[in-house]
């Protein structure tokens, strides 16, 4: 007998709007990605040769990085409207540019450039000009596997981290920070221009609602038994407390594995490890959340998070921190995909464009401050593990507002289209 849908149509007959070029559109936005989402990542491998030109100060790089995050956000709610009106082309090939100059500046090595260039540059127009219009546009060309295509495209951090940390780690050897991020800057915009201009067209019409045979959410209507605004609202305070414990691995490992004698090559190769199985891990994540919902698969992630969080404070040999990095990335990867699905299952298509970077702009919050937090806790007390158990507290409290949510899901069940 052939599968149905929830609403009795055989799930092989609805019409669908995905097509080659939807997954096109997706390895277009994932390349697009890696690339922007490196520019960042050199201060992360950098941290501890940046700090000690301004006197092993690491809240210097750790602000770098935070500023770097929460620009991104924070541009992210102007661009995502700009990229409804004139095209996400426009918007991807701007931040490309400002991305370049950003690197730039920030090799200067003036304290204030270093804060401008990823703040004002890297952040505010130019990875937000790439990341919230992106996760709308991919979206848009996706119903039946839109969870799985979301969590490729947020492998962009992961991929980056993967490729670049240990190229970073060895360039930086060779030819030192300052340079390495002026031969990055033209990296950027060789790859990112041409990519932007060819592939990221308009997107299909259908797409403007959910899509195969599931019904649009009416605008205004109540979201798990509450208003779409406080639905919304606590959807936003828990991706700010999920991705402060998320930042801080990501932002220090290479620095913590230096302060326990490992050395800044393999500190590199480990954070490689930890985004390569993040990047695998995001693609179990897509399917669950395609599977089970938004809500229940950031519910899992998060679990897993914290639990390997935990194990960042019970080893510090090289071969165990290998092991936990691993399961950081596999466990937090599927995080801030299952989100952005979330606002898509709960809330109208014609509101993505406004709410998806409203969340996205409470997630880089919390990895904006998640990072600085961890230099600043590390500056005051000199060692990680107390950073890192705050870290553990603020993802306690991310599964209490998950929770609820969930155990509301139940009462007001979202329909999920069951797979064949």
């Amino acid at each position: 007998m052939a599968s149905t849908t929830l609403f009795g149509r055989p799930a092989g007959s609805a019409v669908t709007i995905e097509t080659r070029r939807s997954w096109l559109v997706a390895g277009s936005a994932l390349g697009v990605l890696s690339v922007s989402f490196g520019a960042p990542t050199i201060t992360i491998v950098a941290l501890k040769p940046i700090a000690a030109a301004f006197g092993d100060a690491r809240t210097v790089p750790a602000l770098c990085s935070a500023l770097a995050w929460l620009g991104s956000a924070v541009g992210g709610i102007a661009m995502g409207p700009i990229a409804e009106r004139v095209g996400v082309r426009w918007t991807a090939g701007f931040g490309a540019l400002m991305i370049a100059i950003g690197l730039v500046l920030s090799s200067l090595g003036n304290r204030i450039d270093l804060y401008l260039g990823h703040g004002l540059f890297m952040g505010l127009l130019g990875n937000a000009g790439l990341n919230a219009p992106l996760y709308v546009y991919v979206a848009r060309w996706f119903d039946r596997r839109r969870g799985t295509a979301l969590a490729l495209i947020a492998s962009g951090q992961a991929v980056a981290g993967t490729i670049w940390a240990p190229l970073f780690g060895q360039a930086l050897g060779w030819i030192g920070w300052q340079l390495t991020m002026r031969v990055y800057a033209l990296l950027a915009i060789i790859v990112i221009l041409p990519v932007a201009v060819l592939v990221f067209g308009a997107p299909p019409q259908a797409a403007a609602g959910s899509g195969f045979g599931v019904p649009e959410p009416a605008v205004g209507a109540p979201v798990l038994g509450l208003k779409p605004r406080t639905a919304l609202a606590l959807l936003s305070l828990a991706s700010f407390l999920c991705c402060v414990p998320m930042a801080m691995p990501q932002g220090h490992l290479v620095a913590f594995c230096s302060d326990v004698g490992i050395p800044l090559t393999q500190g590199s190769a480990m954070l490689s490890v930890l985004l390569a199985c993040a990047f695998i891990g995001r693609q179990f994540w897509g399917f669950v959340a395609d599977r089970y919902g938004g809500l229940r698969a950031i519910l899992a992630g998060s679990a897993c998070q914290a639990a390997a969080m935990i194990g960042f404070l019970l080893t510090q040999n090289e071969a165990g921190l290998f092991v936990v990095s691993a399961a950081f990335g596999l466990g937090f990867s599927g995080i801030i995909p299952a989100y952005v699905l979330a606002i898509r299952e709960l809330f109208p298509a014609s509101e993505a464009s406004w709410r998806v970077p409203t969340l996205l702009l409470c997630s880089g919050s919390g990895m904006a401050a998640g990072g600085w937090m961890a230099g600043a806790i590390y500056d005051y007390v000199g060692f990680y593990a107390a950073a890192f158990a705050a870290g553990i507290l603020f993802n306690l409290a991310n599964l209490v507002v998950i929770g609820a949510l969930v155990l509301r899901q139940s009462r007001y069940p979202v329909p999920v289209l069951a797979r064949a």
